[in-house]
């Protein structure tokens, strides 16, 4: 069958003694581009600029640490996918039916306030760079409506162009303000050295700085968008890992060249940020009147293309992995990985049902307050899944699901049963911290 979607493998490839492995090359790259631009939003840049303006170069040796552990998670998934020739949340439903529940639950209430979130933090560069056009929530509607038609319309190799397009763009400003502000090398390269700052909650701000940066249920979908590239089997390993290695090498770039302008630009000064998406509009502000106009401007950009990339790619994985949801319970067998190759998926009516209550739901969150006890659940549901996703990974990957060859070796088994017990005593935190008596 001939490939019509721009994919780099045959439809329906199946891994057997025929499947060879290819070589890893740079030209395959692109699924993890994908992962490292969705992954890496406003939020996340907030926390390496707020880390690197309390402590300076001091938690740098985390950021790294953090790259590393999401490197094993995506790694995980991808080899799921390859490996077994189905999909993740196949192998999620294998497990028991609280897989189901959870995964329907976290979908529909994570998604209607992410939704108004990534609208959101989209609209606030944009507003700040033309100020005098139109409001904040007509900016995020926008910006929901063109993610919406882009998602729709567009098959998966049109999505990795325009992604890779954007993560160029956030790389380039990155990169430049990390040499604008002149960083201290000397400080930088201390801070490699595993260091935790002697301060109040330290532990836990470190925790959370490994954990925070690079993506949640984007890490799930690495797998999917593999799937959607072309890659279904065994014989693209290689490729896989090499790819997942660059996305968060390049994750690494942004989170390190962030933590130099917060070290450097805000430390140094004494500058507190304030916090959420508003804390980037700050930043604007503070190099336009330390560096001059197109400095600031230029940030604003990178700070759009951070904030777009993340709306877009949950916009199109996690529909992905509804759409894969729904169709295992609509009674397919097994959801496997040439369904996602041939691209029915993407257009399918459940991809595009997701897509609408992604868009058109949260809008509502923008003109008013968002709803207090949803936020919690949502709160509760969103530190609930990464040690859902590892721990399962784990339980998967050491099982018979898997063939012999690609199961977890010690190295693996480390780094998700680390990652398991990081996100879950980080967890614990977020639920504990959860304003519960005024819950009900």
């Amino acid at each position: 069958m001939a490939d019509t979607t721009g994919n780099t493998q045959d439809l329906g490839a199946k891994d057997g003694p025929g499947s060879q492995p290819r070589r890893s090359s740079w030209r395959y790259i692109g699924p993890g581009i994908v992962v490292a631009a969705t992954g890496v939003g406003a939020g996340d840049l907030v926390a390496t600029l707020i880390a690197g303006s309390n402590f300076g170069y001091t938690l740098l040796w985390a950021a790294v640490v953090g790259c590393l552990v999401k490197i094993s998670l995506a790694e995980a998934c991808g080899r799921w996918h390859l490996s077994t020739g189905r999909t993740l949340f196949d192998g999620w439903a294998s497990l028991g039916s609280w897989t189901t529940w959870f995964f329907a639950v976290y979908a529909v209430i994570w998604g209607f306030v992410y939704g108004a979130a990534a609208m959101s933090s989209s609209a606030l560069p944009l507003q700040a760079l033309f100020p005098s056009v139109m409001d904040l929530e007509y900016w995020g509607i926008a910006c929901g409506l063109v993610g919406l038609v882009f998602v729709w319309f567009n098959k998966y190799a049109v999505f990795e162009k325009v992604m890779t397009v954007l993560v160029g763009v956030m790389f380039v400003v990155t990169v430049y303000l990390g040499f604008r502000v002149t960083p201290n090398l000397g400080d930088a390269f201390a801070g490699l050295l595993p260091v935790v700052p002697d301060e109040k909650d330290s532990i836990l701000n470190t925790l959370g700085l490994i954990g925070g940066v690079g993506g949640t249920i984007t890490l799930a979908a690495y797998g999917y968008w593999v799937n959607a590239k072309g890659w279904t089997n065994s014989g693209w390993m290689k490729v896989m890992r090499l790819d997942n290695r660059v996305a968060y090498l390049t994750t690494g770039v942004f989170v390190v060249a962030m933590l130099f302008v917060g070290a450097e630009l805000l430390h140094s000064a004494n500058i507190a940020l304030s916090g959420g998406d508003q804390g980037l509009v700050q930043l604007g502000d503070i190099l336009d009147d330390r560096y001059g106009t197109t400095t600031g401007t230029l940030f604003l950009v990178g700070f759009f293309a951070a904030s777009f990339t993340s709306l877009i790619g949950v916009w199109h994985g996690v529909s992905l992995m509804f759409a894969d949801f729904l169709a295992r319970r609509r009674g397919e067998r097994q959801a496997r990985a040439d369904e996602l190759a041939s691209g029915r998926r993407e257009r399918s009516w459940t991809f595009r049902a997701y897509l609408l209550w992604l868009t058109f739901p949260p809008m509502i969150l923008l003109f008013q307050d968002e709803p207090f006890r949803l936020i919690i659940i949502y709160g509760v549901l969103g530190a609930a899944f990464m040690p859902f996703l590892a721990l399962t990974l784990l339980w998967l990957l050491n099982s018979s699901r898997t063939p012999r060859e690609w199961r977890n070796g010690h190295l693996s088994n480390g780094m998700l049963a680390a990652a398991g017990l990081l996100f879950l005593v980080l967890a614990v935190k977020q639920i504990w911290d959860q304003p519960w008596s005024e819950f009900f």
